[in-house]
């Protein structure tokens, strides 16, 4: 399936330029996260795409670098995940850059989470509660219903943006929806055996995918949101662990997986590391190899 997948994307890619000419050359766009900037490239192909972060970077802290200013100060559009994922550094990167195109989703601001449905909205918040999003779970993009209405509502967008481009944005979108429309039973069958599975995990990255699959997050590594791992806490883990009834425990390419490791080595628990993005392991370049690898290594779990 990979194989079919790569080469019919580089037919669409083919077509696509040729509905368009240079019109996708000539939108810039800034994506904050990784797998938006893959999504963008699988949208319009033509685009100049600049991910701000990688899968090996926490996305909640970001430096608003000169680099990432500059990018900013030339985008046409900027995606993002939304739901205040990037609150506290993307207000601060278009105060700097002062592109005035890109300070309202009226324009060229584009958040992922407007577009759907979150998980886990929250009425109210306080500092008590740790890093917690009001607005939902952020880490949308490992459920691909979620990810496809996404990929539509940004297909419109860039139409919006860049009419004259409109013939092969839809071009793309509809190579890129059969082809992910393809590959998701393949993917429920591949984790077929992973539904009722019970996990302890590092923060909530993976809410989404565990939603889909039908797997169960019993606890966090975090005490709080946004918080490590304690001495204590972990303590109260290892005696979670101890049911017996926790499959592994999972942490993201960008965490620092120590506590984890405690935990695992005393529990008699495999810990894996599972990409949190495009780019998060030598498998995952692109979308489609994203979630290939994630099932990969939790159906490995023995």
């Amino acid at each position: 399936m990979r194989i079919n997948s790569k080469l019919a994307k580089f037919a669409a890619v083919g077509l696509t330029l040729a509905y368009t000419g240079l019109a996708h050359a000539e939108l810039n766009v800034f994506a904050c996260e990784p797998e938006y900037a893959a999504l963008t490239k699988e949208l319009a192909p033509g685009a100049s795409v600049y991910a701000a972060t990688t899968a090996m970077q926490d996305p909640h802290q970001v430096q608003a670098r000169p680099s990432l200013i500059a990018k900013m100060r030339r985008a046409d559009l900027v995606v993002c995940a939304g739901a205040e994922l990037e609150v506290g550094w993307l207000p601060m990167l278009q105060m700097k850059s002062a592109n005035a195109k890109v300070r309202s989703t009226e324009e060229g601001l584009f958040f992922a989470a407007d577009q759907v449905d979150t998980l886990d909205k929250l009425a109210q918040v306080d500092r008590s509660m740790g890093d917690v999003h009001a607005q939902g779970n952020p880490h949308l993009h490992f459920d691909p219903q979620r990810l496809l209405k996404i990929a539509q509502a940004l297909s419109a967008k860039m139409t919006a943006l860049d009419p004259d481009g409109a013939a092969g944005y839809q071009a793309a979108l509809a190579d890129f929806s059969q082809r992910w429309q393809a590959a998701v039973p393949v993917w429920q069958a591949k984790a077929a055996g992973l539904t009722g599975k019970k996990v302890i995990a590092y923060h909530t990255n993976f809410r989404y995918l565990f939603n889909w699959l039908g797997m169960e997050q019993v606890a966090d590594l975090e005490p709080k949101p946004g918080l490590p791992p304690t001495s204590g806490h972990l303590a109260s883990l290892l005696k979670r662990a101890g049911k017996g009834d926790v499959l592994a425990i999972i942490v993201a390419s960008y965490q620092d997986r120590r506590g984890a490791d405690w935990l695992g080595e005393r529990a008699h628990l495999p810990v894996v590391m599972l990409p949190m993005s495009v780019g998060g392991n030598d498998q995952s370049q692109d979308l489609f190899g994203l979630y290939d690898s994630v099932l990969t290594l939790l159906n490995g779990v023995k």
